[in-house]
């Protein structure tokens, strides 16, 4: 029997306080399957990088490659700048590890509000894949004559065949396997970025012809937000660049009700991937029992998704489908009627009692 090695990251704020809940899902659906695991703990992130300087060593760095998958809580903290821990763990690991795919699924459970009047859990069910190692968040660029009345500062967007390419070849895949509506939708702005759009637009047309079960659609960036809005019940799967995928997931995880819900994978469809819940670290929330853990527990279950254990995956699912239609009184922070650590176990109660049916 296979054994899943998982690297856990805790990292910052509420962080380890999320991921704890989401082990302790682990432990229970493993039981009810019947699949081992174990888990190594990392300590990464902020606390690390003011005590020592670290911030991911080669040494580390080196162990995560053996690992079948990676569980994060978030990074970020308030007495670090920002943009040190996330491009020097989150990017770094995204890129290392050629985690070039980011996958958001945006899905409305039973008993979460959504802002949007009149829209309910049949309306908001799609999924965005994100390009995740190219665009504007390669880094290239720079200043010239910083601080003075001349300054010019440049980003590059950088976009490669290869890597558009297998961005979107996996974007018809998955929507092929999602369900049987099986449309996909291409959101970019190739009005106004006619070179690097252009490209993805040419290989999606010269992709299309290979998947004819698949309906393609495409929408500009900024159509595509007013119409999630209006209409979310069009959407199947997205695929998108990595600054829009950015923007319009979370646009995305306030119409699933907030980001206390929202989990997403960082995913090499060949090596070793992450998954995280959105929300970030939280640091007001931390050590107050206050903070929502559904998010890292629905991360978790991407991450037996990606490792082939789908029937634990939807007993996940349909636990917490249960416990936010008819237990948490809200997701936000504080307002669950429920502290973090109840809130994992209604989880696993939820578990049990559905095996035991």
């Amino acid at each position: 029997m296979a054994v899943y090695r998982i690297a856990v990251i805790g990292g910052d704020g509420t962080g380890p306080e999320v991921v704890r809940e989401g082990l302790k899902v682990l432990r229970a659906v493993a039981q009810l399957e019947g699949f081992r695991y174990e888990t190594v703990e990392y300590d990464l992130g902020g606390e690390r990088y003011l005590r020592t300087g670290e911030i991911l060593p080669e040494s580390i760095l080196r162990e995560l490659a053996s690992f079948h998958a990676i569980y994060l809580g978030a990074v970020g903290h308030p007495d670090v700048p920002p943009g040190v821990l996330e491009r020097g763990l989150l990017l770094r690991l995204r890129f290392e590890f050629q985690q070039y795919i980011n996958l958001r699924p945006v899905k409305l459970y039973p008993g979460v509000e959504t802002p949007l009047k009149n829209k309910g859990p049949e309306h908001i069910d799609f999924v965005v894949i994100r390009e995740n190692t190219e665009g504007l968040y390669c880094g290239a660029g720079g200043f010239l004559h910083k601080g003075t009345p001349y300054e010019v500062a440049t980003q590059e967007l950088i976009n490669t065949r290869p890597g558009v390419e297998r961005c979107l070849r996996y974007a018809f895949e998955y929507c092929r396997k999602r369900n049987d509506e099986k449309k996909l939708t291409l959101v970019l702005k190739t009005n106004v970025l006619t070179y690097a759009h252009d490209l993805w637009w040419r290989v999606f047309q010269e992709l299309a012809p290979q998947y004819t079960d698949i309906r393609t659609d495409y929408n500009h960036v900024d159509a595509c937000c007013m119409w999630m809005v209006k209409n979310p019940e069009w959407y199947d799967t997205i695929v998108t660049e990595n600054m829009f995928g950015d923007i319009i997931t979370d646009l995305a995880a306030i119409l699933q009700g907030g980001l206390g819900v929202a989990a997403g994978g960082n995913i090499n469809p060949q090596g070793v991937s992450m998954f995280e819940p959105m929300g970030g670290s939280a640091p007001k929330y931390k050590g107050t029992g206050k903070i929502n853990p559904i998010a890292a527990i629905l991360a978790l279950k991407m991450l037996l998704e990606f490792v082939g254990e789908e029937r634990a995956a939807r007993r996940i699912e349909n636990a917490v489908a249960f416990v936010t239609g008819h237990k948490l009184k809200s997701m936000a922070a504080g307002q669950m009627g429920y502290t973090t650590s109840e809130v994992g176990d209604l989880v696993v109660q939820a578990l049990h009692a559905a095996a035991n049916t």
